[in-house]
């Protein structure tokens, strides 16, 4: 059979400028000009004989034929990705990017590597932290194919917090933090005693006020309403931060009571830095979940972190 198709290149433009609605974003991540990626595009078009995008004054919208074309393209390159994959041989070691999100590689992450690294002296890690990988309330996926080129021998793998839905990818869910009220234990003890939630009443809240349009996070509102404690105007009272190792830092000095997720400061609690005076929790509906897009999924430094991470994340849904 003879396949009349278009440049793979205008393809992978194309894909990449849908996904991102942006001839910019697009050029970008395939390391081209905008110009380039337009030229791209406008071949394309008239290889095809239709527009598939409608070119606004300062946004790109897919017409019908658009929208009709890219799930099939997209899951052509991804096959076409695969295919390619499965014929190369890859050695035990080699360098392995893992992205994820900051708070999570900062405060979690980071402590447990020494057990992989020690078990796996022939993989050499590079950690990397972006934002990019916390889900927009919004997100009803995220391609696989984002920053994977079938030509290069990178191999990175993500870790994502959302809903975990990632076309083209193998999934792992980790685990899904509970978010409970923690202090220093002085304050326990102090003139304020903190015995009850409603002792709350008489102590300065801590506010995480980072990137909020990028999740649902809990609030102090909702945990004392869960908690049946009123006569607190939760939005406003207390001191607020731009970041959330701002809020931890003020927690264990004293400075007031902080909402965290719990396995963000396991490490201050087991130090005995910060307490947790009440059992009560509140959970959401997104987790944290391994994205391996499918190209590398096969990899063997890959297989060996994805391996060592499940079993870290299952302890921490034990506890």
């Amino acid at each position: 059979m003879t396949y009349r198709l278009p440049p793979l290149n205008a393809l992978r433009a194309f894909e990449a400028a849908a996904r991102h609605l942006s001839f910019k974003d697009a050029s970008a991540e395939l390391s081209v000009t905008p110009t380039a990626i337009s030229h791209q595009i406008r071949g394309l078009e008239e290889y095809l004989g239709f527009d598939l995008f409608h070119r606004l004054t300062r946004a790109l919208e897919l017409t019908r034929e658009g929208r009709a074309m890219l799930p099939k393209v997209r899951e052509g390159l991804e096959c076409f990705a695969t295919a390619i994959e499965s014929t190369r041989q890859h050695e035990a070691g080699g360098r392995l990017l893992v992205t994820s999100p900051p708070a999570l590689l900062t405060r979690w992450l980071i402590r447990h590597l020494p057990e992989f690294t020690a078990a796996h002296p022939e993989i050499q890690l590079h950690m990397a932290a972006s934002l990019e990988t916390i889900d927009a309330r919004d997100a009803s996926g995220v391609s696989g194919l984002a920053g994977i080129d079938v030509r290069d021998d990178e191999t990175e793998v993500f870790i994502r917090f959302g809903r975990g839905q990632y076309d083209g990818c193998r999934v792992d869910r980790l685990f899904a933090p509970a978010y409970a009220v923690v202090c220093s234990p002085r304050l326990l003890l102090g003139m304020r005693p903190l015995n009850v939630p409603g002792d709350l009443r008489r102590h300065n809240l801590l506010h995480d006020e980072s990137i909020m349009e990028l999740l649902d996070r809990p609030t102090w509102a909702e945990w004392l309403q869960l908690a049946g404690v009123t006569g607190i105007d939760a939005n406003n009272a207390g001191t607020h931060f731009s970041d959330p190792g701002l809020v931890l830092s003020a927690a264990v000095d004293g400075v007031g009571v902080a909402l965290a997720s719990k396995p963000l400061v396991e490490a201050e609690v087991a130090a005995g830095r910060l307490v947790m005076p009440f059992d009560i929790v509140i959970r959401r509906p997104q987790a944290y979940y391994l994205v391996v897009p499918e190209a590398v999924a096969d990899r063997p430094i890959v297989s060996a972190f994805r391996q060592w991470l499940r079993s870290e994340a299952v302890k921490v849904a034990e506890e």
